[in-house]
């Protein structure tokens, strides 16, 4: 039986503990389950704890449920290291006397002195310099700091926790991170899985992540299974921060709608903006079987052959999926299609029957005026042109002041 097992078993006040556990860290996959179960031993004492693991797999969430199931009922304190400046750091993390420093007008007390009563969580403490890592050992082995500029002991009664993306190990060979240190903070050492290694948990992240985010007044999405199964498939290497920005972008992209595979893989993940165009295709393939529409007033409608078209009430529909419609390209598009589908019922049966019709020796070009006696060849030029441009016909050769042309 593992320690999350024992707590479910337990006393209410242990059973607290696993609540505070499961509220705080989402997902029950088995690598999940083990990083719990190291929590919850963790949190019952007093020694220094490290914290483990690749960018973005949530240091800070698992350091903050170390403090929460602990006894200490002080602040908790965050410093990263790799944020502050060097010569700045020792006065943030100790404090300083007045006078101890050009603009140390007064005094101030650290993050130390700060955190008294509770936890100190020092993140990427991998990037502290080293003549810092010595006054820190001290700092933990004595219980006790000094502040910059001053002489007195001043005693501290904290929760250390320090986290890492660095490989300390690593760092101590090449003599970048003291040995003495880390052997003192690697007391307790937890391992954060990476997103990669658990994916079983990412539907529940995924979930979690959406509910909590608060964009104002733009509606959430709706992920199709496809879509999570998308999800989970990703190597993640930005583990859950980058999972985050994901739905976050989601969001942002596709406020309201229904989210794909698709989506996922290219709008999502690669940063892709759908295009005008491509909205426009969804917008036509989700219109195609407007045909018979149900839902309208049949006052609306006649007995003419006209009854079986789409009616243009369902068309305000289309501001339901987009809030910009490039109409007039619509229009262009539903002209073209009608144009094309006339031609082929009329014009182009027609067409073929002239041709059919003309005797061997009559050019093509006077098969053409005598069926359009046309009285402006230029107009014809142009109307050809735009049905060559439209089938499969190619006109390599167009004379029409010669009445004769040339197809391939």
């Amino acid at each position: 039986m593992n320690v999350v097992d024992k707590l479910s078993s337990k006393s209410s006040q242990d059973k607290s503990i696993l609540d505070k556990l499961n509220d705080m860290i989402d997902g029950e996959s088995t690598e999940t389950k083990s990083m719990k179960n190291l929590i919850a031993m963790v949190s019952q004492t007093d020694s220094t704890a490290l914290i483990l693991g690749e960018t973005g797999t949530g240091k800070d969430i698992i350091a903050q449920a170390i403090h929460k199931c602990s006894k200490k009922k002080g602040p908790f304190v965050t410093v990263n290291c790799a944020a502050i400046p060097s010569e700045l750091l020792e006065s943030e993390l100790f404090g300083h006397e007045k006078g101890s420093f050009t603009g140390a007008d007064k005094q101030r007390k650290g993050r130390f002195e700060q955190s008294s009563g509770g936890s100190l969580f020092l993140d990427e403490i991998g990037d502290m310099p080293l003549p810092l890592q010595a006054k820190l050992l001290r700092a933990i082995e004595s219980r006790s700091i000094q502040r910059v500029g001053g002489a007195d002991d001043i005693k501290i009664d904290l929760r250390l926790i320090c986290a890492t993306h660095r490989d300390l190990e690593k760092k101590v060979e090449s003599g970048e991170f003291r040995a003495d240190l880390f052997f003192r903070i690697n007391v307790l050492p937890i391992n954060v899985p990476s997103l990669a290694e658990r994916r079983t948990d990412i539907p529940a992240l995924q979930e979690k992540l959406l509910s909590n985010l608060n964009l104002e007044e733009l509606a959430k999405p709706i992920f199709t299974p496809d879509a999570i199964t998308a999800l989970t498939k990703h190597n993640w290497p930005g583990n859950v921060r980058e999972l985050k920005n994901v739905i976050e972008r989601a969001c942002i992209i596709f406020p309201g709608k229904e989210i794909t595979s698709s989506n996922v893989y290219e709008n999502l993940l690669r940063l892709k903006v759908p295009s005008v165009a491509e909205e426009q295709d969804a917008l036509w393939e989700m219109t195609a079987d407007l045909s018979g529409i149900t839902n309208i007033d049949e006052s609306d409608l006649g007995n003419s052959p006209e009854d079986y078209l789409p009616h243009p009430k369902n068309y305000k529909n289309w501001f339901s999926f987009y809030d910009e419609i490039d109409l007039r390209r619509h229009l262009q598009d539903v002209e073209i299609i009608l144009i094309e589908e006339a031609l082929d019922k009329t014009l182009g049966k027609t067409f073929v029957n002239t041709f059919s019709r003309k005797t061997d020796n009559e050019s093509a070009g006077t098969a053409i005026y005598k069926y359009f006696n046309l009285d402006n060849l230029k107009s014809f030029n142009n109307f050809f042109g735009f049905i060559c441009s439209r089938t499969p016909i190619s006109a390599k050769v167009l004379d029409f002041s010669k009445l004769s042309f040339k197809i391939e």
